[in-house]
């Protein structure tokens, strides 16, 4: 039986995926609350980070410390770069980048992030089990393989929207996913980024993410539990 590590953000997107586990225990460590269930034959260990790179890093590392984990997946919601998204629409990271990390003073690309590199690559088979199963079953939904960027910031700016989405060809923008990745990565556990489109950037969008957040996050919840 797989044991799959969860991380969310929000207590929305905990929430969409507890409801449908079975069996679920808690555990307390250094006051993050990890929540064990089983679903079709896994075992999932289920917490939330809290916003922002630090905070979601930091559970990464506990989760990675406490518990015998076959990968780690960080879903949650979004907002849309990529034009032809629309409320609802996945993103399976394949490539996860932090669009705030900048040592460009030393010569390094916007970016690039010293001995870890620019670009966190998710689970090969992972990804490929994620397309298969967007391909292959008629969904209400887009579902694209693509880029996920991560910073510190709820971007609502139209320009920093398409300053990232040219700078990292990114499909989405959000506030956790690299630093997960980047922790996982240093720790050699296979990881996976998920993200519901909530919103797009727009001057307005905080509006947007409020009303369509637990659309977004019971979107990661079912693909995540049916595959």
């Amino acid at each position: 039986m797989e044991n799959v590590g969860v991380i969310t953000a929000m207590e929305e997107e905990l929430n969409a995926i507890k409801s449908k586990l079975s069996n679920i225990q808690e555990i307390s460590i250094f006051d993050i609350v990890f929540y064990k269930g089983i679903k079709s034959e896994k075992k999932y260990i289920l917490c939330k980070s809290g916003v922002g790179k630090v905070n979601s890093a930091r559970t990464a590392q506990i989760l990675a410390d406490n518990f015998k984990l076959d990968y780690i997946v960080n879903i949650g919601s979004a907002g849309a770069l990529n034009d032809n998204l629309q409320i609802g629409d996945i993103v399976i990271g394949k490539n996860l980048v932090q669009h705030d990390f900048d040592i460009t003073a030393f010569g390094h690309e916007k970016g690039y992030i010293t001995d870890t590199g620019k670009i966190f690559k998710s689970d090969l088979s992972l990804i490929n089990k994620y397309e298969g199963y967007i391909k292959n079953n008629n969904l209400q939904y887009r579902g694209v393989i693509g880029t996920i960027a991560s910073g510190d910031i709820f971007c609502t700016n139209v320009d920093m929207k398409n300053k990232i989405k040219q700078k990292f060809n990114a499909d989405c923008v959000e506030m956790e996913g690299a630093a997960i990745a980047q922790v996982c990565t240093l720790n050699n556990i296979p990881f996976l980024g998920i993200r519901s489109i909530s919103d797009t950037p727009n001057g307005n969008n905080q509006i947007d993410f409020n009303k369509f957040l637990e659309l977004a996050s019971e979107r990661c919840a079912t693909l995540l539990t049916q595959i």
